[in-house]
């Protein structure tokens, strides 16, 4: 799965890890996050973020 970054903050996204905090599960796609989820880290709306490869 490919990981995402904020543009706002460099936050990471790994669906690997998902986002316990705002009820993301491990394993879910950032495709498949409800539209209204932000970055845990400053806010930003998902149009922040960006595909990565690492």
């Amino acid at each position: 799965m490919s990981k995402w970054e904020c543009d706002a903050c460099a936050y990471l996204y790994d669906p690997e890890q998902g986002d316990k905090e705002n009820d993301v599960d491990p394993g879910t796609p950032f495709e498949e996050i409800h539209d209204e989820w932000v970055c845990p880290e400053c806010g930003a709306g998902k149009e922040y973020f960006r595909k990565v490869s690492i």
